[in-house]
């Protein structure tokens, strides 16, 4: 298993962990009070979501086209 490859599946849990709490932190109640008032979640969670979306898709990237071993 080449190295990126192994970097990739550390970006997808890493990604995944981070959607997982962006996810969770729009359930809550004050997050769902300041979306109900400002129409939008707050930065933090944000970029929780954003963050966690980028990096568990070039997570995957790498997993599947990650160098090959020779």
């Amino acid at each position: 298993m080449s190295i990126w490859r192994l970097l990739g599946v550390a970006l997808l849990v890493v990604g995944l962990g981070l959607l997982y709490f962006g996810w969770q932190a729009t359930e809550g109640l004050g997050e769902q009070v300041h979306e109900m008032v400002t129409g939008r979640y707050t930065d933090e969670t944000m970029w929780y979501l954003i963050g966690g979306g980028a990096a568990a898709l070039v997570g995957a990237l790498l997993v599947l086209f990650g160098g090959k071993t020779r």
